[in-house]
């Protein structure tokens, strides 16, 4: 149970920090450059990483990395940053959050993980909770930014799942690299040919890429297929909605924003389905029973 909790606490670590790229990306990072923003995330963030596993793929890891590498960095980046620029936080996580269903039905084809009842109540709670912590009615509508969300949300469930079907016998570090640059030398050529010359950055542009470059990237993706690795896809998918939780928190810490009842009651229903997706909670829950029902015996 101890190996099983420090694995989660390790995958949560991703999207704590994806929670975070939203709001960088909306304040700090050029509009109108998904590509190149795709890009600029992904390729430093996978050299970094290669400089710290030295190793390059073999044999058929090559076509892997680059499928792997254009679901979940290329297109998927380039995907979010255009969500992020077309859509509310609120809107855009709300629809990101229904991944740990995709996820899921993806495992069930791929890797024969039957969905426990557990995940799919947890999942159910927890997009609830997301909507009672995002949406308030107010939030404007772009179908281009629902479009990019949905396709990055199936793309990305896809490819985690795919990941973990392959990655046996590859190091987290290596993994994660061969991605990245994959995915970065994929949007290259279709960002120069569709955004011409790239953005000029200025300091708070540099700095907000340097962020979501280093943590939300390379740390982060390294983390969440540490994660996957160790614990099934559902398991791993429902606490990827930490990454709406972040973010409202996040504005109530940096913008001085309060959270409001419901937003407390869509909080208390996330981190609940989080907690009952768990195996570790699970067996805890059982252990506190059993230890309950043999006191009350004697």
């Amino acid at each position: 149970m101890e190996g099983t909790f420090r694995w989660a606490a390790v995958t949560a670590l991703a999207p704590i920090a994806w929670g975070s790229t939203y709001l960088v990306t909306h304040r700090f990072l050029p509009p109108d450059h998904p590509l190149y923003g795709a890009v600029i995330r992904a390729l430093p963030a996978g050299l970094l990483l290669l400089l710290l596993a030295r190793k390059l793929p073999r044999g058929a890891w090559w076509w892997r990395s680059l499928v792997l590498g254009t679901l979940n960095m290329g297109a998927f980046f380039a995907l979010v940053y255009l969500a992020a620029q077309k859509l509310p936080t609120s809107m855009a996580s709300t629809i990101m959050a229904t991944s740990p269903v995709m996820m899921m039905l993806f495992a069930w084809a791929a890797l024969a993980e039957r969905p426990r009842v557990a995940h799919v109540t947890g999942a159910g709670i927890g997009i609830a909770g997301v909507c009672l912590l995002l949406l308030d009615g107010t939030a404007s509508v772009d179908a281009s930014g629902v479009l990019a969300s949905v396709l990055a949300m199936v793309m990305s469930s896809a490819g985690y799942v795919l990941a973990k079907r392959w990655s046996a016998g590859v190091d987290v570090f290596s993994l994660t690299s061969w991605q990245l640059i994959a995915g970065g030398i994929a949007v290259l050529p279709v960002a120069v040919a569709v955004e011409g010359a790239p953005p000029s950055l200025d300091g708070p542009a540099l700095l907000g890429f340097g962020y979501v470059t280093v943590v939300a990237t390379a740390l982060a993706f390294a983390a969440w297929f540490a994660g996957l690795r160790h614990l099934s896809a559902a398991t791993v998918g429902l606490i990827g909605l930490l990454n709406p939780v972040t973010g409202v928190l996040l504005g109530t810490v940096l913008a001085g924003e309060t959270l409001t009842a419901q937003q407390v009651c869509g909080l208390v229903l996330v981190l609940s389905g989080i907690l009952l997706g768990q195996p570790a909670a699970k067996r805890l829950v059982a252990l506190i029973t059993t230890r309950l029902s043999h006191t009350m015996a004697r």
